[in-house]
């Protein structure tokens, strides 16, 4: 999947290589911008702790 990602880009390799690299950027921009924010708003299994720190 990944090698017919990076054929379909224009380009020469350089070229596909820096777009490639700019669109992983993108996603990972938007992962931690506003997906991951949104999901810890609506999960809170991991935040909400029944035992105190004092009792570890």
């Amino acid at each position: 999947m990944y090698a017919w990602f990076f054929r379909s880009l224009p380009g020469p390799f350089w070229l596909r290589l820096l777009i490639g690299l700019v669109l992983i950027a993108g996603v990972i921009l938007v992962l931690f911008v506003y997906v991951f924010p949104w999901v810890s708003g609506r999960v809170s299994l991991w935040t909400d702790s029944t035992i105190g720190w004092a009792l570890l």
